[in-house]
């Protein structure tokens, strides 16, 4: 497969205003400013290797996040510092349903949760941000699916309950997917991007990405110079021109 993974997007009413949470959050800094977009980058000691895209849109957050981000800490102060980070740039406590677990569930200032994990020995060298989650009815399918379309082998597995993802350079995050019985309700708000390198067929990429296991999307525009198209649970995503 030739396509590769290459931005995490996240819709928002306020791409600036969003965009400067997680910039502050975890010592990024916003890259592309844009009618269209905002662009939040690592630096390259962080070993994220992809684009945190905001993305402007007119409706509001329904529902729970089917995707989301884990940051990692080093030590319990560590993660209780990120917290309190958090909570003063704009960010609040959530309850999904976690109960007494030692990792602590914000949302940001849309909404959008994520988790700050208590200190573990698999994210020790992942910058930032310890793992992109996906609820998944299926993970080993779900896994298996966007393994051959990013190129990241099967890393972990945790019984039934989890399979991770990670890059082959051995950096940045993990791509997990988490055993979720939950219903996909509406398009999801956070969504993966893949793109096929320079010099590369978009409409070849298209065909392998389809034989793989994914469909064309009801909201695909044929006008538009991407493809979106949904995983095998649904989730929405785009194959981008090749770059």
């Amino acid at each position: 497969m030739s396509t590769r993974l290459v931005n995490l997007v996240i819709d928002a009413a306020r791409p600036e205003v969003l965009a400067d949470f997680w910039a502050a959050l975890l010592g990024w800094h916003v890259d592309v400013e844009q009618p269209g977009e905002v662009d939040v980058r690592a630096p390259e000691s962080d070993g994220w290797d992809l684009d945190l895209v905001f993305v402007p849109v007119p409706e509001p957050k329904e529902v729970k996040n089917r995707i989301h981000l884990d940051l990692a800490s080093s030590t319990l102060a560590h993660q209780a510092t990120l917290v309190a980070r958090a909570l003063e740039l704009g960010g609040r406590r959530v309850d999904v349903g976690q109960g007494a677990v030692p990792w602590v569930v914000l949302a940001d200032p849309e909404g959008n949760e994520f988790c700050v994990l208590e200190p573990r020995e698999r994210y020790a060298d992942t910058g930032a941000v310890a793992s992109i989650l996906v609820d998944a009815r299926a993970p080993e399918v779900l896994a298996a699916f966007w393994a051959r379309i990013t190129g990241w082998p099967v890393q972990a597995r945790e019984d039934d309950v989890l399979v991770g993802l990670r890059a082959p350079s051995g950096r940045g995050p993990w791509l997990e997917f988490l055993r979720n019985d939950d219903v996909k309700r509406v398009k999801n708000r956070v969504h993966l991007d893949v793109a096929p390198p320079a010099g590369a067929g978009h409409a070849a990429a298209v065909r392998e990405v389809i034989a793989a296991g994914a469909a064309p999307a009801t909201l695909d525009d044929p006008e538009l110079p991407w493809r979106v198209l949904t995983d095998p649970e649904g989730n929405e995503f785009c194959v981008l021109t090749p770059r």
